[in-house]
């Protein structure tokens, strides 16, 4: 680091800032892709070169910054990418309610819509504009439908593509159309890691080395696109994370439910203590086993005898269980929360938590123990996909860590680029 706190650009970041210009040996190129490690400072590059990008090559034209929501865009792109653009020279002006950046140099302006790309739907959004350029941050958590309609959005003479993901299941349709035939698609590709960004210390390489493990390893500090496979939480299976729970001595309680007709019905009994939540206690019934379905009542009655004596702050309840929240509702006697259900997400949430110490299971959870050692992903889905069999406590436990231990995190799940100024 210098004096003044700059931290000069790696090769590759170089790479990524400048290849569009006509100095570079990759200015032939029409799009450029980068992928690979978190933290490998390939978003703060591709952000910043795609506005200077644009005001060297256009004025008074409309670009598109795209994420997999409004939210995770502002995060990862528009709060770290202003503060450097002004810092630059550039005036740039936030209209908000129109989710729209009007930004300029000198006697040049230009307009960056911003749009959120989560599901299918999302393409009518951006259809129809005329577009000087588009950056795709997160392609991969993109639906093709969106990625494509904004694409042909990009009409204008000397417009370009700019892709940023971290790596997914290899067969994702953007790793086989996208990075395997970038050459064929006359675009740059370059591969991230870690040691690509000067600003990260190695204790910070180190802490993220510990954040991750299995396919998830590999993906977001290896930045390789491989599959997920074996047991989804191979640590807990071995015992690592269950322990005996502190007695008496829980400050706050939820309960998380998984709730099944036919299927089997868990709810687990969450308590809180020096920042730990502690799974300490469990319902489980299978119908199939026992010979016999219930009723919303009766479950409901479960649940008063499960949580006696204590003060409940929610119930979280898989989401679709519509006839069984109403139940809970109904009765008045506990708040209830549909818990959120992003699959994949969740179970990197889970993982998170479990290797942050902030959640414990205890061993008098013998459903959740029993499911741990059973629950594991479908290595022949086309997408990272946990079996459908011996996941009910493991859905439940996954609704309480993404609904309320990381309720104010994004769905997006990504870290920051780190601020190079």
């Amino acid at each position: 680091m210098s004096n003044d706190g700059f931290i000069p650009f790696s090769e590759k970041q170089l790479t990524a800032l400048t290849w569009w210009h006509p100095s570079s040996p990759y200015s032939n190129h029409d799009g450029i892709i980068c992928d690979g490690a978190v933290r490998s400072g390939k978003t703060t590059c591709m952000s910043l070169s795609f506005v200077a990008w644009a005001f060297f090559y256009f004025n008074d034209t409309s670009f598109a910054l795209c994420g997999k929501t409004i939210a995770s865009l502002k995060r990862n792109i528009v709060t770290p990418l202003l503060p450097q653009l002004k810092s630059m020279g550039f005036s740039c002006k936030e209209k908000l309610s129109s989710n729209l950046i009007e930004i300029s140099l000198g006697k040049k302006v230009n307009r960056f819509y911003l749009f959120g790309g989560k599901d299918e739907g999302s393409a009518s959004l951006i259809q129809g504009m005329t577009l000087g350029g588009v950056l795709l941050d997160e392609v991969a958590l993109m639906p093709r439908s969106f990625t494509e309609q904004a694409l042909a959005r990009c009409s204008l003479k000397n417009s370009r593509f700019w892709f940023n993901c971290n790596p997914e299941n290899p067969f994702h349709w953007f790793y086989e159309e996208w990075i395997k035939k970038a050459d064929e698609k006359n675009c740059l590709y370059l591969h991230f890691l870690m040691k690509d960004n000067p600003a990260l210390s190695q204790n910070v390489i180190n802490r993220y080395e510990k954040l991750y493990s299995g396919a998830f390893y590999e993906r977001f500090v290896l930045g390789k696109w491989v599959a997920a496979d074996g047991l989804v939480y191979p640590e807990v299976a071995s015992g690592k994370y269950v322990h005996k729970p502190p007695v008496n001595t829980f400050r706050k309680h939820y309960v998380s439910c998984d709730y099944g007709t036919v299927n089997p019905t868990s709810f687990g009994l969450w308590g809180l203590h020096n920042g730990v939540w502690y799974r300490y206690d469990e319902f489980y019934y299978s119908s199939r086993k026992e010979g016999r379905q219930k009723t919303d009542e009766e479950y409901y009655r479960h649940l008063e005898e499960f949580t006696e004596g204590l003060k409940v702050e929610a119930v979280i309840v898989d989401p679709s269980a519509a006839s069984f929240i109403e139940c809970i509702r109904r009765h008045g006697k506990f708040r209830v929360i549909p818990a959120k259900n992003d699959v994949t997400q969740g179970i990197r949430k889970v993982q998170s938590a479990f290797r942050d110490g902030r959640i414990i299971i205890s061993p008098d959870c013998k459903a959740a123990i029993r499911e741990f050692s059973l629950y594991r992903w479908d290595e022949g889905a086309a997408k990272d996909t946990p079996r459908k069999e011996n996941d009910h406590a493991m859905d439940e436990i996954r609704y309480f860590v993404s609904t309320v231990l990381c309720k104010n995190e994004d769905d997006g799940f990504f870290a920051l680029a780190m601020d190079r100024s």
